[in-house]
């Protein structure tokens, strides 16, 4: 074999390595790109088959809470309208005993309370309501009782905040038009009871009342600070005895100059 044909020869060897490289580098590019797809599809089957079933099921459980908070309200508004035609004193004891208020220690705490408030200085009120999820069965009597306690204390309603998940919102207006917001606008979902957050709300977007009332059934998530509260606060930790609720609402009325009343709703 001569020079030139062994030339000629490395030259297409040479020629062949080229195209063998490229082509192997083709194929574990392709190879490569194969195996990542393959675990896309598999990864998003896994998170399909697990995600998707939780997400129904979420969504089934937050369908059925709206559904019976919109029977609660349905319901709420039926009572108000049977109210209506009763005189304020008829109205006042059917509320009262469809709260479990009407007789006994029930009555006399809840009059200690409301002359309580008469007592206060100033003549407005601030109502501060737990909006989360723990109220839900609560709301159910909620707005008739608070209707009850403005009425007896003698005070004027200036505001209401409801608060839930550090959310909140302050309504101002005539006593119906509030108590309407409240019962329309709060969610009653939720599971983290802001109250720091909410007297802080409460006062930044409405003028210092003569006292607070907060109403709630759990203890606060986040820091309360009793001393930018410009007013006394009187307490109603209703539902369930939680010790810790009990103590921190205590607090609350104690710092403030407020007192606390403990309402459990039959």
């Amino acid at each position: 074999m001569g020079v030139k044909d062994r030339k000629l020869l490395r030259r297409v060897r040479s020629h062949t390595n080229v195209y063998e490289s490229f082509s192997d580098i083709a194929l574990l590019m392709l190879a490569t790109f194969i195996f990542l797809l393959a675990t896309i599809l598999i990864t998003s089957k896994l998170q399909e088959e697990e995600v998707i079933p939780r997400l129904k099921q979420e969504l089934a459980s937050l369908q059925q809470r709206l559904s019976a908070s919109e029977a609660a309200r349905r319901r709420l508004q039926r009572d108000l309208g049977d109210l209506a035609g009763m005189n304020v004193e008829a109205q006042m004891e059917r509320v009262l005993a469809a709260a479990g208020l009407d007789q006994g220690q029930g009555r006399k705490d809840f009059e200690l309370f409301v002359e309580g408030l008469r007592d206060l200085p100033g003549e407005t009120l601030h109502l501060v309501v737990d909006a989360t999820g723990s109220m839900h069965g609560a709301s159910t009597f909620l707005v008739p009782i608070l209707r009850v306690i403005v009425q007896r204390s003698g005070k004027r309603l200036d505001a209401i905040t409801w608060f839930a998940d550090g959310q909140g919102e302050t309504f101002r207006g005539s006593l119906g038009e509030m108590l309407d917001q409240l019962l329309n606008g709060a969610p009653f979902v939720g599971s983290n009871e802001t109250i720091g957050d909410a007297f802080a709300r409460a006062a930044r977007n409405a003028p210092a009342p003569g006292a607070y009332l907060l109403i709630g059934d759990e203890p606060s998530d986040d820091r309360i600070y009793y001393d930018e509260i410009p007013a006394p606060v009187f307490t109603l930790p209703i539902g369930r005895d939680i010790p810790l609720t009990l103590w921190e609402y205590q607090k609350l009325a104690d710092k403030t100059h407020g007192r606390m009343l403990h309402l459990v709703f039959r």
